[in-house]
C-alpha cells in the first residue's frame, strides 16, 4: 500500500485530554498545514516527526501510555471502535490488525500458538528510521486497553519486547504486569490464549454489522493505490517472522479467493514464489545492517527453520555468506544501502 495516512482526529483530542499544548505540537513538527487540517495525506516520516514533537512538546517519557489510557469509544478512530465491540478479545485483535492501516502507517500481524497470541507490530515504510518510543507505547497499550476495557478484566500480557534500549522498566512493567525485554529484533506483545476467549461486556453485533463494510470499503479503497504484488510484498513483510507464509493465507489476508489472487499475480508477470524470495532478500539486507542482530536472530525474523537454509539462500542473493556481505558494510560504503535496493 502508498505511504499515505491521515492523522486521526482522536490524536489530537488524546492530545488535548493529556494536557499537551497543540499549538507547540504544530510548531515543532514543522508539517505542512494541508497535513495538519488532514486536507493530505501523512507520510510515515512526517507522522513519526509529528510523534517525536509531541514528546518534545510534552516533556513526558511516557506520553505515549498518557495518550492511549486518555481515549475513550467516544473519540476512537472507527477500527477501534469496532474492535472494542467485538465478540471476544480475540476476535477484538484480529479486527485491530486487520484495519489498523486505516489509522496509522503501521502493520499488524496476529499469530497465535503454544498457548499464546503474539501482536507484531511493524512500520513497512519507515526503511531503517525507528519509530518514535511515544508512538510504540501508544501502540501497544492501546492493545492492552482493548482487553481490559473488553472483558472488564484485568488483562496482563505474557511478555512484551521492545527493539529500543532500557527506559523506565519499573513504570512499564508495572503497567503491563509482565517483563519486559530491550533491544529485541521486533515490537511484539503477547496474550494468553485464555484471555483471548474472553467475551467482551461491549459486544454489539448489530453495530459490528454496519461497522464491518465501510471499513472494508475503505480498506479496499486504500489498497488499490498499489499493484497486487506490492499489496503482497506488504503483506509478507510482516508475516515471514511467523513462518513461510502460504499464498492462501495471503489471499485470505487480501480479502480475495486464492485463484483470484494467483489470476491478478498471472496478469502482473509475477510468482508468489518470487515475491516471498524478493522480500525474504530485501528484509535480509536490511536485518544484516543492523549489527546488533545476530545471524541466528536474522534467519529466524526472516521466517527459516534453521540457521543454513537462510545461508543457502542468501549464496543465492548475493553469492556470499551473510557474515561476509555484512564485513564489507561500513558508514562511508560507496555500495547502495538495504533501504535503496529494496527500491529498485
Amino acid at each position: 500500500m502508498a505511504d499515505k495516512i491521515r492523522i486521526p482526529v482522536a490524536l489530537w483530542e488524546g492530545l488535548q485530554r493529556s494536557g499537551v499544548n497543540r499549538a507547540d505540537v504544530l510548531r515543532r513538527s514543522g508539517l505542512p498545514m494541508s497535513v495538519l487540517r488532514n486536507e493530505a495525506p501523512a507520510t510515515t516520516a512526517q507522522f513519526f516527526g509529528l510523534w517525536r514533537a509531541i514528546e518534545a512538546a510534552s516533556g513526558d517519557p511516557a506520553i505515549g501510555f498518557r495518550l492511549a489510557t486518555n481515549l475513550d469509544g467516544a473519540v476512537m478512530p472507527l477500527a477501534f471502535v469496532a474492535a472494542y465491540h467485538a465478540r471476544d478479545f480475540r476476535d477484538g485483535l484480529q479486527r485491530v490488525a486487520r484495519f489498523k492501516r486505516l489509522c496509522a502507517p503501521e502493520e499488524v500481524a496476529l499469530v497465535e500458538g503454544n498457548g499464546k497470541s503474539e501482536m507484531v507490530v511493524g512500520w513497512p515504510h519507515a526503511g531503517s528510521e525507528p519509530a518514535p518510543d511515544a508512538l510504540v507505547d501508544a501502540t501497544l497499550v492501546s492493545f492492552v486497553e482493548l482487553g481490559r476495557h473488553g472483558t472488564g478484566a484485568p488483562i496482563t500480557p505474557v511478555k512484551v519486547e521492545l527493539p529500543g534500549p532500557e527506559r523506565a522498566r519499573a513504570e512499564y512493567e508495572a503497567y503491563f504486569g509482565c517483563p519486559l525485554r530491550y533491544r529485541s529484533p521486533v515490537h511484539r506483545i503477547a496474550f494468553r490464549s485464555t484471555d483471548l476467549d474472553r467475551p467482551f461486556v461491549s459486544y454489539n453485533q448489530e453495530l459490528l454489522d454496519i461497522l464491518a463494510p465501510e471499513l472494508e470499503r475503505r480498506l479496499e479503497e486504500k489498497s488499490r493505490t498499489g499493484s497486487v504484488a506490492d499489496q503482497i510484498k506488504w503483506v509478507l513483510r510482516r508475516r515471514l517472522t511467523a513462518g513461510r507464509p502460504d499464498i492462501k493465507g495471503v489471499a485470505t489476508e487480501l480479502a480475495m479467493s486464492e485463484r483470484s489472487l494467483q489470476r491478478k499475480l498471472t496478469e502482473e508477470g509475477v510468482t508468489f514464489q518470487s515475491l516471498v524470495s524478493s522480500t525474504r532478500h530485501q528484509l535480509a539486507l536490511e536485518y544484516l545492517a543492523d549489527p546488533a542482530l545476530s545471524l541466528i536472530e536474522v534467519a529466524y525474523m526472516l521466517g527459516y527453520e534453521d540457521q543454513n537454509s537462510f545461508f543457502r539462500a542468501f549464496r543465492q542473493w548475493e553469492d556470499r555468506t551473510p557474515s561476509e556481505w555484512r564485513a564489507t558494510q561500513s558508514p562511508d560504503s560507496s555500495k547502495p544501502s538495504a533501504q535503496e535496493l529494496a527500491k529498485r
